[in-house]
This record gives C-alpha cells, structure tokens and sequence, in this order.
C-alpha cells in the first residue's frame, strides 16, 4: 500500500473529509427536507415552550377546569406524527429528546431568575414575577417525565402502526398514537403533581387527591386532548401530502442535475 500523498488534489480531500470543509458547509443551499425539518423542530420546541408559560392560567370549558396550556401542548403530538411519517422514528425521537433539553434549560433558567434579588426600581416585582412563574416542583417534575414518556411512546406507537399496516391507514397511526400517548401524558401528570409529590413533599397544608377528584381531573383533560387530536387529522393529511410533495420534487431536481453532470458512461465499457 503506498503511503498517502499529502498533495491530494482538492476534489479527493472534499470526498474524503467533506465535514471539513467549512466554506462549502457555510455556502451550501439547505435542501427542502432540512429546511422542513427545521421548521417542524421550531413549531415542536416553540409549542411545548408557550405550554409551560401559559399553564398557569386555567378557564372553564362545559364545566371543566382546563390549563391554558392544553391549547398549544396538542400541537406538539401533531409536529411528532409528521416528523415520524416523513422522516422517521429516529429522527422524531431526536427532537423530542431536544424538548426535553430546552425543558430543562428553561426551567434553571427560570429558577436563577425568581431567585434572584429583585432591584427597587423593577417594573416588574418579586411578587408579581413569582406569581407567574413561580414554579411548583410537582407540577413541573410530573410535566417533564409525562412530556418525555408520552412523546417517545406516540414515536414508538405510530411506528408500530405504520409497520403493521405497511404504511396505509394513515389515520390510524395518526389517532392511534397519540390517543394512547395523550392518557398516558394525562395520568402521568396528574398523578405525579397532585397525588404523587403532596405524598413526599412533606407540606402538611398539601393533600393528595383523592380517586374521585383525579378521576375527574384526568376524564376532562383526556377527553379534551382527544377531541383536539381528532380534530387535527385532516390537517396531518394535508401537511403529510404538501410537505412530502414539496420535498420530493426537490430531490428530483437535484436527482436530474447530478445526473446531467455525470460522465456519460460508454455502451458495452467495463464497470
């Protein structure tokens, strides 16, 4: 084997270290699907965020009390659904377990924040601050482990569903999973928040719920969610339909172009 020539011309040095090259990486035109991706990954981390702020306000729907953040948290199922039928469970799974990261993040920051000395002259005081994101350490523990399980059972559940089907049925996937991951969300996060840590907190002025009490909490929310699940059907068909098309026409035109700058290769000449 000879030994590697260090004048290696610029063309096999980009096919062998293409990372390296930081111009070209700088230059280049993103394609479709990672331009897709990325705005799909903003709605997801832009929707689960605006959850979290807005959570704190609660209103009444056909005698229900509901957080103001079940209108957006829906949203985030529906982004997973698309990212797992155009890109796939890996991917999916990625930018679920990068929520989770910015959850975490924003939560310390939020934190250092409140903790913080508030000077005289704020516009904003401590009190006013607190009452809006003060966090509630059951409250914000059970949301983390609901958000983090129920996400990566809707990727592994629609998954499933797209095998099993052999990638028909779209609906089924689409509902199926995210009617599963949504009790689950549901259950984790009342459980854990008003039953679970008024258990462990050791705040006597705090009392678990009772069956009857997270019963209902839990029917109300669920039923909400799925109504909203269902709801958002035709528009994963619609979103599956422009995105995927949208896409692939940009692979063809790419497909055509390094076609038509390939050598020819010669009739009846060797491999």
């Amino acid at each position: 084997m000879s030994p590697s020539n260090p004048t290696t011309a610029p063309a096999e040095r980009e096919a062998t270290l293409p990372g390296h090259d930081l111009d070209r990486l700088r230059n280049a035109d993103p394609s479709r699907a990672e331009r897709a991706f990325t705005v799909l990954t903003g709605i997801f981390i832009g929707a689960l965020v605006i959850t979290n702020a807005i959570a704190g306000k609660f209103f009444v729907l056909f005698g229900q009390e509901l957080s103001c953040g079940i209108i957006a948290y829906p949203v985030t199922f529906l982004v997973t659904d698309l990212l797992s039928e155009i890109y796939g469970r890996k991917r999916a799974s990625t930018v679920v377990i990068a929520g989770f990261v910015v959850s975490v993040f924003i939560t310390a920051v939020v934190w250092i924040a409140n903790a913080a000395p508030t000077y005289a002259e704020s516009p904003v005081d401590a009190e006013s601050f607190n009452v809006v994101f003060g966090l509630l350490p059951g409250v914000v523990l059970g949301s983390m482990i609901a958000y983090l399980v129920a996400q990566l059972v809707d990727v592994q559940i629609f998954e499933f569903w797209r095998r099993l089907t052999d990638g028909k049925y779209m609906w089924l996937r689409n509902n199926g999973s995210t009617f599963f991951s949504q009790l689950v969300d549901t259950v984790l996060v009342v459980t854990i928040a008003l039953v679970v840590w008024p258990e462990i907190d050791g705040n006597p002025g705090t009392d678990p719920l009772g069956f009857e009490t997270w019963q209902g909490i839990v029917f109300g929310q669920y039923v909400f969610k799925i109504g909203i699940a269902a709801v958002d059907t035709p528009l994963f068909y619609v979103a599956t339909h422009y995105l995927t098309r949208w896409i692939q026409d940009d692979s063809r035109t790419q497909g055509a172009d390094e076609l038509n700058r390939s050598p020819v290769a010669v009739e009846g000449s060797p491999d």
